[in-house]
């Protein structure tokens, strides 16, 4: 791995990428499909066209009118409802073909997009989506497919056609209409945001369409369900609430609403442009290429550079600390060149580079490199807590005793005290979360007198609501599916089965079948990984905002839930290979395969993959991984500890060989929570890496995230903390959404006449075992009538 980590370092180039919502919708459709289901595309066809010849008289669907489209669809609507289930399944094999497109009918992928899109619309319209709901319900109620899935040794795509027929035009229609372009008509626009809100109310069963989702998912890893499509519920689920919540645009901007509505200070900054902005650094050296160097040196190969003394961090606020400190260079490109750093340490762990400056890379056009401001793209922040913390270090040096929370009073304290507190607060920044932590300690404090607070119903809340009775087992699920995706898990027999719906139902014979299923799995699991990470995160970042002790209850489950470990175990791979992964077959991808010629397919072409320089989904799985590990671990002291526990820096610090600004700010960004921790010897070893988070990440004017005397360098007990949080989650949870929340303050009855006069609702089969409950709850329980009489 090592050999490996040193090539894919050397070699590694700045990946092209941009973060966003999701792919392409090209790459999001084609991911929906398996490629041992492309056979079903001329299935469709051939069922829609056997229908739709006797209805159009041959006429083609794109030469009719709008009128006579709605009322084959209505026609097609009528039939679903039939009790026959073979002829349901050819019904909807034909509105799938609809919805992918009339692809038969179409010259170029532009064609059967703006089709599909055409015809999605259309069909939303006539009220397709809930015909399909209903559907889906009774399919997933079939006990009858349930109990012969469980008894199969191995499941294939059959065992969930319809299943997989119903979920591919839901999802098309949800991702179709989720994506806006310029030039949508009004009524679509109109379309959108009613189908929005319809998705996040709840109006299916009374529940979001997401909770419908989550019990399939949760059904499946309890073994119940095994012939579920897990890949195509995943992504339906997940571009269900990427439609309902917003994405991360979206977020930003009621994230700036919030802030406004509390009166709180503008953000100092768009997050997401800082972002987009960010160059990415060379990537620290590993021990392997440090030996490979020495001994090049050695040969007399190279002339060795001299090491280059470093005054102070402060010197790199206003350079880039991954150039060479050659003037010459300070124009040029600074991907391939590294500065040497002072640290009289063994090879093996140093972090640095010796090496000549290179020759310098040919001139590129001004306007392809990237604007970047000079000095700190981040201002600092200052907690309210952290200004407390420091008067009272200062009171208790200067004066000898403190006054608690009081920001204020700076009587006797020297004047550079005076001059730093107003640092402090120039800087000081309040979180929409301590306010709602502060509001939270006022309504628990003062129940009757504050009233009932006033619940905004959003789609956040409306889907908390829903999924908190079960959100462990969600969260459960979720994560196991995660551990049997990611590619450095080992096949166990007591792993759940996730390739039910990539499998054909006979084996592949040759090797270049062997070789396409071998691709076809492998991009299976990646779109997994994928979906389940960007929901994940999509779930921790609405709630964080809606409010913090939701979004604490489902990061809490997740550690739990051993995801810490889960995400530092998917991490400790070769991440270059990974990202750089090519299991993709282009030409059979949708809607490049129903469009073009099929070529012979080859051992050579499927070994060659695309020619693209990374794989986007990988890269994007990698960095939503790393976020929602930040999530969890943004000042939580016990789940640092556990960072440091794990050994994650040496896994983190191979994850910075990829050169990609926004996954090594979220890499360096961990490494900056636990660096105190890791002692004076790996800090001075790893002066580069150092020096990157200074450069990169927001600083906290007064952590001492690089010495190591913090307060927080403490014995840590992770039980205490947790439990801690757990009890303000509940005290918040029983507050605001339990029924019999006023209990403590309801009038109590003294009647006892009343009180056994009451009417008590008892289950219907209660009549049958009434003499053996008495028997078993009365007569054989002994009763101190004496212990009754007494005062207690």
């Amino acid at each position: 791995m090592q050999a490996e980590d040193m090539e894919s370092s050397m070699e590694s180039p700045n990946l092209e990428f941009e973060y966003g919502d999701s792919d392409m919708l090209t790459a999001e459709l084609s991911e929906l499909y398996s490629y041992t289901e492309e056979p079903e595309f001329a299935l469709n066809r051939d069922y829609f066209e056997e229908d739709f010849r006797s209805h159009a008289r041959g006429r083609r669907w794109t030469e009719l009118t709008v009128d006579e489209q709605r009322a084959y669809v209505m026609r097609l609507l009528d039939a679903l409802e039939v009790t026959d289930r073979d002829k349901r399944l050819k019904v909807a094999r034909a509105i799938l073909y609809l919805a992918q497109g009339v692809f038969d009918e179409c010259d170029t992928e532009v064609d059967v997009l703006h089709w599909s899109r055409h015809n999605i619309f259309l069909l939303y319209d006539m009220g397709i989506f809930t015909a399909l709901l209903e559907l889906l319900s009774m399919e997933m109620d079939n006990s009858q497919a349930c109990s012969s899935a469980v008894r199969k040794p191995a499941i294939s795509l059959a065992d969930s056609t319809e299943l997989r027929v119903l979920l591919s035009i839901m999802y098309l229609m949800v991702e179709t209409i989720r994506v806006q372009t310029e030039d949508d008509r009004p009524e679509w626009r109109a379309a959108r945001e009613t189908f929005k809100n319809e998705l996040g109310s709840p109006l299916y069963n009374g529940e979001p369409f997401a909770l419908l989702l989550f019990t399939m998912v949760t059904k499946f890893c309890s073994m119940n369900a095994p012939h579920f499509p897990m890949k195509k519920v995943l992504l339906l689920l997940w571009k269900t609430v990427l439609f309902t919540l917003g994405g991360f645009e979206e977020l930003q901007r009621m994230k700036v609403g919030a802030r406004e509505r509390l009166c709180l200070a503008p953000l100092p900054e768009d997050s997401i442009k800082v972002v987009r902005a960010m160059r990415a650094a060379s990537p620290p050296a590993s021990a392997m290429e440090l030996i490979e160097q020495q001994q090049q040196q050695k040969r007399g190969r190279r002339s060795r550079r001299p090491l280059v003394k470093q005054d102070s961090l402060d010197t790199y606020n206003e350079r880039d600390p991954f150039k060479n400190d050659d003037p010459r260079d300070e124009e040029d490109d600074p991907e391939d060149t590294d500065s040497g750093i002072e640290g009289e340490v063994d090879p093996l762990d140093r972090d640095v580079i010796i090496q000549p400056p290179p020759p310098p890379p040919p001139l590129r056009p001004p306007t392809e490199r990237v604007n970047f401001p000079k000095g700190l793209p981040w201002a600092p922040k200052v907690r309210e807590k952290d200004i407390e913390h420091f008067l009272e270090t200062s009171r208790n040096k200067f004066i000898g005793f403190t006054l608690g929370n009081d920001t204020e009073t700076l009587v006797g304290l020297p004047r550079p005290i005076h001059e730093s507190v107003k640092t402090l607060k120039q800087h000081k920044y309040v979180s929409v979360s301590e306010v709602q932590i502060k509001k939270e300690e006022e309504l628990l404090q003062c129940p009757l007198s504050l009233g009932e607070e006033e619940v905004e119903e959003t789609p956040a809340e409306i889907l908390y609501v829903g999924m908190l009775p079960n959100l462990s087992q969600y969260v459960i699920a979720l994560l196991k599916l995660l551990l049997a995706a990611a590619p450095t898990s080992k096949a166990k027999t007591d792993s759940i089965n996730i390739l039910a719906d990539v499998l054909p139902e006979e084996m592949p014979i040759t090797v270049l079948q062997s070789m396409k299923l071998g691709i076809d799995v492998n991009r299976h699991k990646e779109i997994i990984v994928k979906a389940i990470s960007a929901l994940l995160l999509l779930l921790l970042k609405h709630l964080k905002l809606n409010h913090i002790y939701q979004f604490e209850i489902v990061s809490q489950h997740l550690v739990f839930a051993n995801c810490i470990p889960l995400i530092l175990k998917f991490f400790n791979q070769n991440i270059m290979s990974y990202i750089s992964a090519k299991n993709s077959i282009c030409v059979l991808d949708f809607p490049h395969c129903v469009v073009h010629e099929m070529p012979e397919l080859t051992a050579e072409s499927l070994e060659a993959g695309d020619n693209n320089q990374f794989c986007w989904r990988n890269l994007f799985s990698c960095i939503n991984l790393l976020r929602i590990l930040n999530k969890l671990t943004k000042w939580k002291h016990s789940r640092t500890m556990m960072l440091v526990v794990f050994k994650s820096a040496p896994i983190l610090k191979r994850a910075l060989k990829v050169k990609q600004a926004m996954m090594q700010l979220y890499v360096l960004k961990l490494l900056k929570i636990q660096t105190k921790y890791l002692g004076r010897q790996w800090r001075k070893s790893n002066m580069k890496t150092m020096s990157a988070i200074y450069q990169k990440v927001r600083h906290r004017l007064n952590d001492d995230w690089a010495y190591g005397n913090d307060i927080d360098a403490r014995p840590w007990d992770f039980q205490a903390e947790e439990c801690a949080l757990r009890e303000s989650i509940e005290k918040f949870n029983s507050r605001r959404y339990d029924k019999n929340k006023n209990g403590d303050f309801a009038p109590v009855d003294n009647c006892l006449q009343s009180v056994l006069g009451q009417r008590v609702e008892l289950p219907e089969d209660f009549h049958y075992s009434y003499e053996m409950w008495l028997e078993r709850e009365v007569f054989s329980q002994p009763i101190q009538w004496e212990g009754l009489l007494q005062n207690p």
